[in-house]
Parts: structure tokens; sequence; C-alpha cells
């Protein structure tokens, strides 16, 4: 498991919400998310089963020998983009596998941080645009950044920070770091509590423990949630009461966005994110101190909002695809969340149509420290593993 003033609520209607109908997935299904509200919250412990998927299937290596790899992204032309956190970007297409330092200004490489998430802008097929986060600076001054650069078929150019988490911390945890591009071309991404700082979740001038919403050029969106704050620095922020969240999805069937984070010892978590809500960190949880010691006696508060899904012990969720009813190939998966784990080492499927949040160990031969996963357009489902000899596993329906 990675070490880990009440604010005012907005509601939706503070927000112009635009509804989209689901976009072409050439791109990559983790990009498009629309503002939604949620009907139900239900907090659930689960044990996982084991009988999913249904179908036959192949796993086939991609790419090997990665180094400490985080995210990944499919080219519409078959080439994949992995990140690794010292830096450098692996290009894999067929039997070729490259690598590729992107000189990131201030990079900073220690505990979690370093190069993190990958995605694709939403025209790259015309602008080649891959947009980055990574921790920059140094141990007494460093924070989450967003970058961005073109990518030629072969190399970089010089990335361009676009935007800097306005919070500094001294700290070299939790970074949090997903990151989606929403429908109105905005971007959402999470900023974790910095491990030391977590009352700072609370506070929404503080970009620490937060879901950040922000324009592709770096500016903010004037429809956010707290843009009448008298504190600039909250601006950009999305909901608030954030551990360290690391994974964003968006359920077009059920037109939701989902999150996953880590808590401490015990009290990972599911949640389903609209603008301007409190996920309660660190006043309300299920999770202890790593001493043991207890955080907070309190599993729920006026104001905030629970978990769907609580995790206790925990399993230290990573990365999550969702695989929705119009992915192809494993049918038995269609409106299920797939999540990637660091401390029980398995990949999770976990249903998202039933109300139940029944969850599934899924390609249990796929074992050991899993950072991400991604469902490509056609249906197949890749898994990234974690560490200094990591891979990034095809699994596909036979």
């Amino acid at each position: 498991m990675e070490a880990g003033n009440v604010s005012k609520i907005a509601c939706l209607s503070q927000l112009n919400v635009k509804f989209f109908s689901y976009p072409n997935k050439g791109l990559q299904l983790k990009q498009f998310i629309p503002f939604i509200a949620l009907s139900i919250f239900t907090t659930f412990s689960l044990n996982a089963h084991s009988a999913l998927p249904d179908e036959d299937y192949l796993i086939t290596p991609v790419a090997s020998e990665l180094q400490s790899p985080w995210s990944m992204v499919a080219l519409p032309d078959g080439t994949w983009l992995i990140t690794e956190r010292d830096g450098h970007v692996v290009i894999a297409k067929g039997p070729e596998q490259s690598r590729v330092n992107l000189n990131l200004d201030g990079l900073y490489v220690a505990g979690q941080g370093g190069l993190l998430d990958i995605l694709l802008s939403p025209d790259f097929t015309e602008s080649n645009e891959v947009i980055f986060t990574y921790a920059q600076g140094e141990l007494k001054a460093n924070r989450l950044v967003i970058a961005k650069a073109t990518f030629d078929g072969g190399k970089f150019s010089k990335p361009e920070i676009i935007y800097q988490v306005a919070t500094d911390k001294g700290t070299p945890q939790h970074y949090a770091g997903r990151a989606l591009i929403l429908p109105d071309n905005t971007l959402l991404f999470t900023s974790g509590d910095g491990f030391d700082y977590r009352e700072q979740a609370q506070v929404p001038s503080s970009q620490l423990g937060k879901v950040l919403r922000i324009n592709l050029d770096g500016s903010i969106p004037k429809d956010n949630p707290f843009i009448d704050d008298e504190n600039p620095t909250a601006h950009a922020v999305f909901s608030i009461g954030h551990r360290n969240t690391q994974g964003l999805i968006y359920d077009y069937d059920s037109k939701q966005i989902v999150s996953h984070e880590h808590g401490p010892a015990g009290g990972d978590e599911l949640n389903y994110l609209t603008p301007g809500t409190n996920y309660g960190w660190p006043v309300i949880t299920y999770g202890k101190d790593y001493s043991q010691a207890r955080i907070s006696p309190f599993t729920e508060y006026d104001g905030m909002q629970k978990p769907v899904v609580d995790w206790t012990p925990s399993i230290a969720p990573s990365g999550m695809a969702y695989y929705g009813s119009a992915d192809n190939g494993f049918a038995s998966l269609q409106e299920h969340a797939l999540i990637t784990t660091l401390v029980d080492r398995k990949l999770y499927a976990v249903d998202l149509a039933n109300g139940k949040f029944s969850q599934y160990q899924v390609f249990p031969e796929v074992t050991g420290r899993l950072r991400d996963v991604l469902v490509t357009e056609d249906g197949n489902v890749a898994v990234l593993t974690d560490g200094k000899d990591a891979k990034l596993l095809l699994i596909e329906a036979d």
C-alpha cells in the first residue's frame, strides 16, 4: 500500500452543465467525462468472487523491462506510450521498443514522485499533443504539475508546463496525479494530500487533497464550483476531502464519474464524483493510521459524502478503466470497473450496474503489483505491472 473549516457544498445547479453523447473511443476511453449527479450512496466492504470473465482469452506481452512505469496510452496507429517515473517514455509498436527522455523542467523523482500520468489531447489526430502529470521541485518544496508536448512518432517536443498545483509540500508522497479530458475540453486531475498535510484536504484554498479542473491552456473555467471564493487558489477546485486519488473513469452507461483513492491502513474508497462535493478525508474514514492510531472517530459526518465501496483491509487501488456496454470481446465484463491493485496484487472487476458493487478477481494469471489498466478501442484489456522489471500485457478474447 502506498503511504500515505468544513467547506460549503456546491450543488450541481451552480455549474453550466452540459451533456454529451459518448464519443469515439479511438483516442482513449479514460478521457471523456460529462458532469452528472449521483442518486445513491451506500457503503460496502466486499469480498471478491472468482467468476469472471466467462470468455477464453490470450495474454501477450506488449512491452517489457519497464522501469517503474505509471501509465500508458494507445495511439490510433497501434503505438503504445508508457510513462516511467524517472522521466522517460517507452514507445512500443509491434516488436520494436525504444525509450526517450522527456526533459521535464524540474522533475522531482523521489518517494512516489516522478513522471506519472499520460493522456492524449482530444484533437490528437490533428495536433499530436500529449498531456502529462509529474512531480516538480525538491524535497523542501514540491508540487504536481501538468505539461503538454507534441509527439512525431519517434520523439517529443520540449514539454510546456500549463499548470502547477499552487500549494507546495515538503514530502515526496501522495501526488495522486491522475488526469482526464472532459468533453467540454477541460482537464480534470487529482492532487494528493501530501501525506503530512491531510488537514488541508478540507481547506478549499489549499490545492492539496483535491480534484481540480482547468482549461487546456491552464486557465480556470468560469463554471467551477468554488469560482466565487475570495481566495483564487480555490477557483480550480472541483471537489475536496480526498487523500490520494489514483483512479478516474467515466461510466458512460449510467453517465457518472467514478474515482478511487488510497486510504491509510484500511479505508480505500470508491466514490462517485460530483462538483463541489466534500468526500470527507480526514474527518471521515474507515481506516486507521499506519501506527494503528485512530485518525477520526467518524465514518460519517453531516455535509460529507461516504464512499460507495470501502476496502478494509486495504487493497491499494492504482489504475482504473471502465469496460462499458459498447466494448466488445468480454461481454461478461460489460458495465464493470476494472481496478489494478498494489497490495492485493490482483485485477478486480467491480459491477457498477447492479447497485451492489459485487467484486470479482479477473484474469488471475495477471498477478503481482499492478500499476494501471486500460480498455482498448477494440475491447481488449491492457495491464501495466509495477516495479523495476515491469511489463505491459494485452489480454485479448480468444
